[in-house]
């Protein structure tokens, strides 16, 4: 199960020893495919779903909620980071009446692993929230009978905002490894710090969920893919954790914010196959993608 690369770094950080020890936990030991507690989106009702990636339930309910209209509640995500969302909710599925907008390409690099499709998929380059929302507008006006996925990548980091200008490195420099520097202390960064970039990096997209709940049309539900660690302990071993790790399914990486926003009327949905005509992302391009926002890929 572990190969030469995990055995090394488990010599050299025994804090990871201690995190497999409680993703074994959670995941008893490895008989979960994903956190089967936690909620499938698509048997939900929303004609638009809008995920903020790595947002955490607390600090939307504190920070963005009284922002936005609509009623939160609490839910449970089927992942504890982007690639077991993924999996957990798309895994077998002919969604052939929705149309993604991503930031995020997991689901680019895992659809065919994973047997899934979507009407179609669209990859929001480039490092501004506002070119998701670009994306998700044009999709949604060429598609008005579909269900519309649109993944935001804050507040994941890179983070950008005053906080991070003054104690984070450069953005480009955040993307390799900054919770793990800073949870092996390499990176002098506290957690009161961290939270406010964190939140800084929330405000920056909100502006984008309002402009697209001014725009859309139906049902549209704000949540997210999983949340973060700052700092915080983790269970049953309590270690202090940071960042996100696939199957820790700890309150602070698994409680999702769930705004229900409802609209005037709602679109009428209708399945078609495929799009025939649609762009064709290299691996190379989706690969730089997940590096860009930390992933080992």
């Amino acid at each position: 199960m572990y190969g030469v690369e995990e055995v090394r770094k488990a010599v050299h950080n025994p804090h990871v020893v201690l995190r497999e020890l409680n993703r074994m936990y959670h995941r008893r030991l490895w008989t979960r495919p994903h956190n089967t507690d936690g909620t499938d989106v698509f048997e939900e009702d929303w004609d638009n779903l809008v995920i903020l990636d790595a947002c955490r339930y607390d600090t939307f309910a504190e920070h963005a909620a009284d922002r936005l209209p609509g009623t939160l509640s609490k839910r449970e995500s089927r992942g504890a980071a982007t690639p077991e969302f993924v999996r957990g909710n798309f895994t077998d599925k002919r969604l052939h009446d929705t149309v993604y907008v991503t930031s995020n390409t997991w689901f680019l690099k895992l659809r065919d692993d994973i047997d899934a499709e979507v009407h179609a998929v669209t990859l929001a380059r480039g490092k501004d929230a506002s070119v998701v929302t670009e994306h998700a507008l044009e999709a949604n006006e060429e598609h008005p009978n579909k269900r519309l996925v649109v993944h935001y990548i804050p507040p994941h980091h890179p983070f950008v905002g005053p906080t991070a200008d003054r104690e984070l490195p450069p953005y480009e420099e955040q993307e390799n490894d900054l919770f793990e520097r800073i949870q092996r202390g390499h990176l002098d960064v506290s957690d009161e710090t961290l939270r406010q970039a964190y939140v800084e990096n929330l405000d920056r997209v909100i502006p984008e969920v309002e402009t697209l709940l001014d725009e859309l049309a139906g049902k549209t539900v704000v949540t997210a893919d999983h949340g973060e660690l700052m700092g915080d302990r983790t269970a049953p071993v309590p270690i202090r954790d940071y960042g996100h790790h696939v199957g820790l399914y700890v309150d602070e990486l698994v409680d999702v914010p769930w705004l229900e926003v409802e609209g005037e009327t709602r679109k009428r949905i209708v399945p078609e196959e495929p799009d025939e005509d649609v762009e064709v992302y290299s691996d190379e391009e989706v690969d730089q993608q997940l590096r860009d926002l930390g992933y080992k890929v």
